[in-house]
């Protein structure tokens, strides 16, 4: 995940990550908010990532699946 920052331009304060300025916000609280919520997204992405990845090599090793319960 890139570095994000918030600095503070006159009454904005701008969301940047690795010196690009993304977003501007009248608050430093939403502006803190989104980077929290970009966060938790990648970290959700990767997670999943790593469970297909998971999942893929297991399929791939000639085990049998488990028998399924009803």
């Amino acid at each position: 995940m890139p570095g994000y920052s918030i600095v503070r331009i006159g009454n904005e304060y701008i969301v940047r990550a690795d010196e690009k300025n993304l977003m501007k916000f009248s608050s430093r609280r939403k502006a803190a908010k989104l980077i929290s919520e970009a966060a938790e997204l990648l970290d959700q992405q990767a997670a999943l990532e790593l469970a297909e990845a998971l999942s893929n090599s297991r399929d791939g090793d000639g085990a049998e699946d488990p028998p399924q319960v009803s």
